[in-house]
Parts: C-alpha cells; structure tokens; sequence
C-alpha cells in the first residue's frame, strides 16, 4: 500500500496514525497474508478480535450515557443492532474502505472487496488499530459520528408508539382513545392509509403509512410529540 493510499484514508477516518504499519496491518486480509508470507504480511485477524471488544465497549457506554432512562434489556439489543455485520459494512462503504485492503488473488477475483463480512470485519480491524495507536477517545469520536446516530433510527423502529400513548393515556381515569382511518389510496400493491388519532372525541395526532398498522403508529407518535410537556 502506498503512502498516498494512507494518507487519503487517514483524511477521511480524520486520524492521523503515529505508527502506519498499525493502519496497514488492519487493512491486510488474511488471503493476502497467506499468499505473502515470505514477506512477513500478517492478516488483521488479531486486531479483529480486539476491535470486537473496543467496539462493544465504546457502544456499550454511548448508549449508557446517551440513554438514562433505557432498561438493561433494551440497552443489549440496541448494541448489538449497532455492531451487528450488516451495519458495520455500511460504515465500511462510508470510508470506501474496500478500496484500501489488501487481499489474495482468490478473494480479488470472487469480489472481496464488497463482501459484508470482510468489510464487516476490516472495521474492527480498524477501530482496534486506532486504539492501540491513540486510545479510546478516537475510537469514541469516530464511532460517536459516523456508527451511534444511527441508535436514534433504531430506536424510532423499535418503539411501539400506540403503547406508549395509551400507557400515558391510562394515567388519568376516564380517557379514551381511538383510531380512524381518514384517507385510503394507491393500488393494492402500494396502498397508502391516513389514520388520525382521538383523545375523548377531539383528534391529537395523524400520520399515514404502506398499512393501517404503520398509519397508527405514526399517527400515535404525533399524538405523543404534541401532548408532551
């Protein structure tokens, strides 16, 4: 790998390595690693297994401290939603990251270079490189900007709104609430529904979705963005 190819993936990670050899060994798959042993190439299997941990760990406190009011149970799914290979090869596609490895003639010509799990496991790779160059607070600021955003998105997908309301709902006696489906469109492949939502009779959200179900979900979290203090 060139000096030019490091230096542009470190511009766009936003760090600079004190020791390149460490980012190089990250980026080495072990296909290329078997095919270039008299060389001394080592694959990045080693710093995978670190990053695993300095991933999980960095999460894991993102989540604690962004979330207070997350119960333990949550807080595990919505880590490992985070960490799982499918979104960690996204990232890997952020950075162009496919571009940067070092792989086996094999693995070249099958498409490695955007294959998920490589790519999945070349970030680890990465995150583990920068710790042991830099610490954890690089790896936090990378993970913070480019990976935790993401908690918010799945969170939204993951909360059951019409729950959430009828349990605020229920905290007064003599409430009652409603759904009415209010518009209906499209084919019936690609139907459009528009709920509202009534609390005793007077309408406090609407929202539209591809089903009822969807409709009322929305439909349920504007009601809760407007009844909220």
């Amino acid at each position: 790998m060139t000096e030019r190819q490091l230096h542009v993936l470190q511009s766009m990670l936003g760090y600079k390595f004190n020791n390149p050899e460490l980012l190089e060994a990250a980026l080495t798959h072990s296909s290329y690693a078997n095919e270039n042993k008299k060389s001394g190439a080592v694959s990045n299997e080693r710093l995978e297994f670190l990053g695993d941990s300095v991933l999980g760990m960095t999460v894991a406190a993102l989540i604690y401290a962004s979330c207070p009011n997350m119960t333990e149970g949550r807080m595990t799914k919505l880590r490992a939603e985070l960490v799982c290979e499918k979104r960690l090869a996204t990232l890997a596609v952020t950075f162009g990251l496919g571009d940067f490895l070092l792989l086996g003639r094999g693995e070249e010509k099958g498409g490695g270079r955007e294959r998920p799990s490589i790519l999945a496991d070349a970030v680890e790779a990465l995150l583990a490189a920068i710790y042991l160059d830099g610490g954890f607070e690089p790896v936090r600021r990378l993970i913070n900007e480019y990976l935790f955003p993401e908690a918010a998105r799945i969170e939204d997908e993951n909360t059951d709104y019409k729950t959430v309301l009828q349990e605020m709902i229920q905290e007064k006696a003599g409430q009652t609430l409603s759904y009415n489906v209010t518009g209906e469109s499209g084919p019936d492949h690609m139907k459009s529904f528009t709920v509202e939502v009534l609390l005793n009779g007077a309408r406090v959200g609407h929202g539209s979705g591809k089903s009822k179900k969807e409709a009322e979900q929305t439909a349920a979290k504007s009601a809760l963005d407007g009844l909220s203090p």
